[in-house]
């Protein structure tokens, strides 16, 4: 379990990392087009809603539950990997959202602008962070 902890934290701050580098070239490489398609900044921005509710799914579907089963039983190796799963698929499309902030910045749009879709990604994985699932009876 604790390695699983572990591995979980390590990726989870590597993709910080990483949404960190996403601002840094995006502000490097600026706008390559100047489109700026309004259309396409409302669509990523339901997206992004819509995505930020699939994460709250995972969150009570995967993390939850397999977090309470693994309260009773450590050692059950399936639930580990349900447990595990779910963190991995809340800090991709975590990152998702982070990624459209650079595919907006890319193709014309401010960095005002586009600095929600960050700022969104940077807090989403930061707040969903690994935690050990407690017992009942420890807690």
């Amino acid at each position: 379990m604790d390695g699983s902890v572990k591995l979980v934290r390590v990726l989870q701050i590597a993709m910080l990392g990483a949404i960190l580098l996403f601002v840094g070239v995006g502000e490097a490489v600026g706008s390559v087009s100047h489109i700026n398609n309004m259309t396409m900044f409302y669509v990523l921005s339901m997206v992004t809603v819509t995505i930020v509710g699939v994460i709250l799914v995972v969150r009570r579907t995967l993390v939850t539950q397999s977090a309470n089963a693994l309260a009773l039983r450590p050692a059950d190796a399936p639930t580990l990997g349900r447990w595990r799963a779910g963190y991995i698929m809340t800090y991709a499309l975590s990152e998702a959202i982070a990624l459209f902030g650079v595919v907006l910045r890319l193709t014309g749009f401010t960095f005002s602008q586009v600095v929600p879709f960050y700022v969104a990604g940077f807090t989403l994985l930061l707040f969903f962070g690994p935690r050990r699932p407690v017992s009942a009876a420890r807690a």
